[in-house]
């Protein structure tokens, strides 16, 4: 068998090299602060854990996604997170248990057993923020804002927003008393806005033909504000579960519209991303220079039932790595300053570099026989010996 170059990588899976590491780390400590002004918490789940953690919830969508293995101590399956939203609810069910909502934030490699279509990477390193404890669409406003603001700390210009609601089909569903197996045929027709598919399934369902043309309707109710004015009229006969999704969808788009009076809000009331476990109101965010969104949310309660205490939750998450690559263009992180000292044994020399370091300066000290001068090694000043002291004098 023919071996592979050992400086090759496996597919999807790459290095960050300095200058774009820079840039990441940046961009990272940015967004950390930000999500801590807002008064978000930062929480470090494990990168591995055991199987059935992982895939609790908003996790099952992903067991395709996750990487597999057994743990030589106790036998049992282990998983390399492909998404740390089932252990950040974990945490806040089982761990700080709190009467109150709960804020939360987090940011760490993920791995994926495939890569995004469009990105081909399978190690994005997520980065996102929740609330637990609260089931109002006040909630699922500020991490919507809060999505937004971390777009705009990342300088990103001409940003697009996208709402859905899952509960609508859901409520569709449970009106017209689809079994499981319609309910999926249906889903994944709708998922690929598949028409002529669409109107031959409907044409099967047993159900009265009102709410056939409500399901048939649901690929057209897509574009501007005007989609909800249509959405009202097109499903006037469907129950009040319906009626009371499509009004928080009108809530939430009003109050965007008067913070944020320039952002493009675009409505799909056929979007189901996350079904699975997406109860509510879902969200992403796009750029018309990139085919896919950027961030994503929505809510998604009772996801910590499993670990002892559902609570309502709502959140967002997005790839810094994408984040960064984006951002480069707009937002440069600063070049630090870095201060050459010689590779001379002088106590003086290393008292001044000490002092220096704990000032938060950066020193690099010369090697013995090293090549480079200062400035090809990203110095921006010299330490230089000036009767009988060592000084810094910036380079010419």
């Amino acid at each position: 068998m023919l071996q592979k170059d050992p400086w090759l990588l496996p597919d999807g899976i790459d290095e960050v090299l300095p200058e774009d590491a820079r840039q990441l780390e940046s961009l990272r400590r940015r967004l950390l602060d930000l999500f801590s002004h807002w008064g978000y918490e930062l929480v470090i789940p494990p990168f591995i854990d055991y199987l059935n953690s992982l895939l609790t919830g908003s996790g099952r969508d992903l067991d395709l996604q996750t990487f597999k293995l057994t743990d030589q101590l106790s036998g049992e399956m282990l998983g390399i997170r492909s998404d740390m939203t089932p252990q950040v609810a974990r945490i806040d069910a089982h761990h700080l248990k709190r009467d109150w909502p709960t804020r939360l934030c987090y940011v760490g490699t993920i791995l994926h057993t495939r890569g995004d279509p469009l990105e081909k990477t399978r190690s994005p390193m997520q980065i996102g923020a929740e609330i637990y404890g609260h089931a109002g669409i006040e909630s699922d406003l500020e991490v919507i804002r809060l999505m937004l603001e971390m777009l705009s700390y990342s300088g990103l210009l001409n940003v697009h927003l996208d709402l859905g609601h899952v509960g609508i089909y859901r409520a569709l569903s449970r009106q017209a008393k689809l079994n499981a197996a319609q309910e999926t045929a249906l889903f994944d027709v709708l998922q690929r806005k598949a028409n002529t598919e669409l109107q031959e399934l409907i044409a099967g369902f047993q159900v009265a033909d009102e709410l056939k043309a409500m399901f048939l309707s649901l690929t057209e109710l897509n574009g501007g504000l005007s989609v909800l004015t249509r959405a009202q009229q097109v499903l006037s006969a469907a129950n009040g579960e319906v009626k009371q999704a499509l009004a928080d969808l009108s809530a939430i788009a009003e109050k965007l519209c008067t913070q944020f009076p320039a952002l493009p809000i675009s409505f799909d009331l056929a979007e189901l991303r996350g079904y699975h476990y997406h109860t509510g109101v879902v969200f992403a965010a796009f750029v018309p220079s990139v085919g896919r969104e950027i961030a994503r949310g929505g809510r998604y309660d009772n996801i910590g039932a499993v670990f002892g205490r559902a609570r309502p939750a709502t959140g967002f998450s997005a790839d810094l790595k994408v984040l960064s690559s984006l951002s480069k263009a707009t937002l440069k992180p600063e070049w630090p300053e870095l201060i050459f000292a010689p590779a001379v044994e002088d106590i003086n020399l290393h008292e001044k570099i000490r002092e220096l370091r704990a000032q938060g300066r950066g020193v690099l000290q010369q090697l013995p026989g090293q090549s480079g001068t200062p400035m090809q090694l990203g110095c921006t000043a010299v330490l230089e010996q000036q009767n009988q002291s060592w000084v810094v004098n910036p380079l010419a």
